[in-house]
């Protein structure tokens, strides 16, 4: 099966499992710190992913890194995925976790990119606009990319808004050629 059926499925069970328990909110706020603690260190993820380290060693480790920060139910599932073999897809499932978890609430994320720092004003509004024309709620993920000259780029689901002004002086350089031509 491939890693990726395998992430969904557990994340699936993940959901099921705490909306019966009730404890949607405590479970995704646990995984969040879980998925926070794993983008940070790139020694936490090749032990997980190590098939040579055996189960009590990362049991003890999950233990001595997470048994005092979350709840029961999320140190019982990281417990079961390393019984079952499966902690080496632990971030492909915290990425479904949270996919399918936005899903259910409604949210997207907006992956903001501009040229200087936003204020959480401007950041609202861009999402404001955003949530209108999705009808969804908006999460903004915001970072700096002095590659772009000004504007911002913006990208929700699929789809790229570029309003950078590299970009609105393309389009301006092509209307210019387009008129040229007609001459």
């Amino acid at each position: 099966m491939s890693a990726f059926r395998v992430a969904r499925r557990y994340a699936e069970a993940a959901i099921e499992l705490a909306e019966d328990q009730k404890q949607g909110e405590r479970l995704a706020g646990d995984l969040e710190l879980i998925q926070k603690a794993m983008r940070e260190s790139l020694e936490l993820q090749s032990f997980l992913k190590n098939p040579v380290i055996s189960k009590g060693k990362k049991r003890a480790v999950l233990d001595a890194l997470f048994k005092s920060k979350v709840g029961t139910l999320a140190f019982d599932f990281l417990n079961l995925l390393v019984e079952k073999g499966r902690e080496d897809v632990l971030d492909g499932i915290l990425v479904e976790y949270f996919k399918m978890r936005d899903d259910q609430l409604g949210i997207m994320t907006l992956e903001l990119r501009a040229a200087v720092d936003l204020s959480i004003d401007q950041q609202k509004t861009i999402a404001k606009r955003f949530e209108e024309m999705t009808r969804k709620k908006i999460r903004v993920v915001f970072s700096v990319d002095k590659r772009l000259k000004g504007g911002f780029v913006a990208r929700v689901g699929d789809t790229v808004y570029d309003g950078s002004v590299s970009r609105q002086l393309e389009l301006l350089r092509s209307r210019f050629a387009e008129g040229a031509g007609r001459n």
